[in-house]
């Protein structure tokens, strides 16, 4: 009922509601759809107010004032009477939302008081006021019916706010249960619980996402939320790995982390949902070279409006702050020596810009200039220039970094490493490569900072930011499944738990070069829509809830596909017929599931129908496949090596 609300005569200008100062409702909107609803609002009052004093009265003139009138009193009954059932369904706002209701519909009545103009000489006969003799009355019932329709849209979005904080809460007390699970049943059971309250938080905060104004809550969001999916995926093989090696220690480890970064990930959210920290304090980005150099240049070219707009000092302590930041580049270990110089070079150059336009201002400010002198003017170009061709530079360093290291992963050989040693039950060799992982990581983790100073916008920084956060936990992730794997080299599940985790690097990876494209058009004056690292589906092709279902029955599938394969992997005979037609169904089962989530070998929906067409009968047998495995375990048909049945 609040999400419709919103919806109430949604169509519209294109202008803010809250851009003209006569008609400030006072209160911040935070998304689009509050702010979409006002416009059609805003536009019809707005032709109402802003009618000729001296129009003439004619018969065409008075029916369109009423007209409009009429509507806004109409829309105003059907908003109104939606406000009040959200009201009477939500008690703690009932008292807020039912005055809110009440002066929106007094205002609204005033309205079509003033714009009954249907008998004008009877109106001015009785002395009763119309939009043509009481424009100050029109103007107070505009303010007051904007206010309270505002008031009433906002508190329809703290409905929404109350529930994706709900369904937070119900994600992390089933979080919780996973987290204490010591059978694979019951791990099955809650984690099947678990991927529906999922979905209903992804689609809750997906919306959320779209309708938020500010940009940088939009990506932030997009991060936490790109987190969520992956770690959705890491959880269930982590944790199948620790229910299957319990005594394991870096099983242990692997699945503390997954569990650990869903949670500061799901607090990330309410904190964008709520525009508030779990401490209190706000939130604040690092500053980039980027964002500093911008605040330099509007200050300097500003001397040319005003000479006493900003201190000599300020100027000279934003260039210093600029060119600490520029430490981040000199001082690294990959940067080479050419590189470095080119960089100090520059620097040198623009503090010495800088101190000349220093001079000559305060020489024109000693001269009591009103405007910046022709020498003045000069400085400033050059001072601008310098500080640009620095931009430049460092953009160049940043980009040429990044685009070798991903040519130099591009092929995943440590990865590939890792796998094998694990594979083979080689804890020495694993430990090498882990040492090389590290240093990739190291490599992409302060690749990532560079590209964060230069990226050229907040979101394209935010996204920067979830790079480097993403490589800096997932490394030491792969190293202790691939530790794991060498402790149990024969164990299928455990090697599927560090697929999981090399996909999420190669996945991040992939993520990077978009980024980068995404950067060099910023840099190149050709900004694009930012992606934020979501595989989005077209609303075109599915609507809401057909998007839901379908990410419910993808989890499902993918719980159906680890069922099926921890069942089978009972068996020794991996020959038996029964064994291969599950493994085939399971494959299946998991394409289909990878598709729900944008990825694998089926690309279209027509790719999904096909393969459901083809071996539709298949996925009829697969409940019966897994009873029938089970019944034949439970009669110790096919026990293990010892005579015991086990995972």
């Amino acid at each position: 009922c609040a999400a419709s609300l919103v919806g109430v005569g949604s169509a519209g200008m294109a202008s803010s509601p809250c851009g003209d100062g006569n008609f400030d409702c006072g209160l911040q909107i935070q998304t689009r759809s509050v702010e979409q609803t006002l416009i059609p609002l805003v536009s019809q009052i707005t032709t109402l107010i802003n009618h000729k004093d001296k129009l003439k009265k004619t018969e065409k003139t008075l029916r369109a004032v009423q007209r409009v009138g009429q509507a806004v009193s109409v829309a105003v009954g059907r908003f109104v009477a939606v406000g009040e059932a959200i009201a009477a369904e939500n008690e703690d706002l009932k008292d807020e939302m039912g005055l809110a209701c009440f002066e929106a519909r007094r205002a609204g009545t005033a309205i079509a008081q003033l714009t009954d103009v249907s008998s004008l000489e009877q109106c001015e006969g009785d002395g009763r006021s119309t939009v043509f003799s009481d424009r100050t009355g029109m103007v107070k019932a505009a303010r007051m019916l904007l206010s309270s329709v505002t008031k009433v849209l906002v508190l329809a979005d703290c409905i929404v706010i109350k529930q994706i904080i709900s369904s937070r809460n119900k994600v992390l007390v089933t979080l919780e249960q996973l987290e204490r699970v010591s059978t694979f049943q019951e791990f099955v059971q809650i984690f099947s619980q678990f991927g529906n309250e999922m979905v209903e938080f992804a689609h809750l905060t997906g919306d959320r996402q779209n309708d938020l104004k500010d940009e940088k809550k939009r990506a932030r969001m997009a991060a936490a939320r790109a987190v969520l999916e992956k770690c959705t995926m890491m959880l269930l093989t982590a944790s199948k790995t620790c229910l299957r090696h319990p005594d394991c220690e870096s099983a242990r480890i692997n699945k503390e982390a997954v569990f650990q970064r869903m949670r500061l990930a799901l607090e990330q959210v309410i904190e964008i949902v709520t525009d508030t920290r779990s401490g209190g304090e706000a939130r604040a980005l690092p500053v980039s070279i980027y964002a500093g150099i911008k605040d330099f240049k509007v200050k300097v070219e500003g001397l040319r409006d005003s000479l006493y707009c900003v201190s000599c000092e300020a100027v000279a302590a934003l260039l210093e702050a600029l060119m600490e930041k520029t430490e981040d580049f000199t001082d690294s270990a990959y940067t080479s020596h050419e590189q470095r110089e080119t960089i100090i070079q520059l620097c040198q150059i623009t503090r010495q810009e800088t101190k000349q336009l220093i001079n000559t201002w305060r020489h024109a400010q000693s001269l009591k200039a009103k405007e910046a002198t022709d020498e003045m003017e000069l400085s400033i170009l050059k001072t601008c220039q310098s500080v640009s061709d620095l931009r430049r530079e460092l953009h160049r360093v940043a980009v040429g970094r990044a685009t070798e290291l991903l040519k130099l992963h591009s092929d995943h050989l440590v990865l590939q490493a890792l796998k094998a040693s694990g594979g083979d039950g080689n804890l020495e060799a694993v430990a090498d490569y882990a040492g090389t992982l590290n240093e990739h990581k190291e490599q992409l983790v302060e690749t990532c900072r560079l590209l964060c100073h230069i990226s050229g916008t907040e979101p394209l920084e935010i996204t920067c930011i979830h790079a480097e956060e993403t490589f800096r936990v997932i490394g030491p992730q792969i190293i202790s499944a691939a530790q794991t794997l060498a402790l149990h080299p024969t164990s299928k599940i455990a090697k599927e738990n560090l697929d999981v985790f090399c996909e999420a690097w190669e996945s991040q990876l992939c993520d990077i070069a978009i980024l980068l494209k995404e950067i060099n058009d910023v840099f190149e004056g050709r900004r694009g829509k930012h992606s934020a690292n979501l595989k989005t589906v077209k609303a075109a092709k599915l609507d809401a809830e057909e998007q839901t279902t379908i990410a419910k029955l993808g989890l499902e599938l993918c719980l159906l596909t680890s069922d099926v394969d921890s069942e089978v992997e009972r068996w020794d005979e991996q020959d038996h017929e029964m064994v291969r037609l599950c493994q085939i169904i399971s494959s299946m089962a998991y394409s289909m599931y990878l598709f729900t989530r944008g990825e694998g070998l089926l690309k279209t929906t027509l790719d999904l129908f096909h393969q459901a067409e083809v071996r539709q009968h298949s996925f009829s047998l697969i409940g019966f496949l897994i009873e029938s495995v089970r019944s034949a375990i439970k009669s110790n048909e096919s026990p293990g090596k010892d005579g015991s049945i086990y995972y």
